[in-house]
């Protein structure tokens, strides 16, 4: 895909994007970053007796994977000029490993801004399974360009 400015958007587009299986790379790399090395994401004996019988990679790793999976869209590549924050993000079902997730985002609304030069544009994330389940899903407003630079 290529950019997307400010008229290409329309309330109720969809996006989707290509799809990737989470690893134990993942899940022991997102430790090391974050430091957080609960049992519950990195104790396999410890997650065997938990409600899920199995480790769970991290819930602020899905943020990070919704945004990533987004940038591989190509469509705010030269648009965008800031993200305005990450709201209502629901943590609706675990991620596992080996779980294959695909980002659909859908576009909410758009309000041009007082300059002209920019818009917000506000974008539903929802990170969906193999099943075809929604696992995470939350709002991240993006400002973007309405012209190229």
């Amino acid at each position: 895909m290529s950019t997307y400015y400010y008229a290409d958007f329309e309330e109720g587009q969809v996006f989707t994007s290509q799809a990737r299986t989470m690893t134990e790379t993942d899940l022991t790399m997102f430790s090391m970053l974050t430091g957080d090395w609960n049992p519950v994401h990195n104790d396999s004996e410890f997650a065997s007796k938990t409600k899920y019988g199995e480790r769970l990679i991290h819930g602020a790793f899905g943020i990070g994977l919704a945004l990533g999976l987004m940038h591989g869209l190509g469509i705010f590549e030269d648009s965008a000029v800031a993200m305005l924050g990450v709201s209502d993000w629901q943590f609706k079902k675990p991620i596992f490993i080996g779980d294959t997730l695909h980002l659909r985002l859908t576009i909410l609304e758009k309000e041009l801004g007082k300059s002209g030069n920019t818009g917000r544009i506000g974008r539903l994330f929802e990170l969906i399974d193999q099943k075809g389940e929604v696992v995470h899903s939350g709002r991240s407003d993006v400002l973007v360009r309405v012209n190229p630079a």
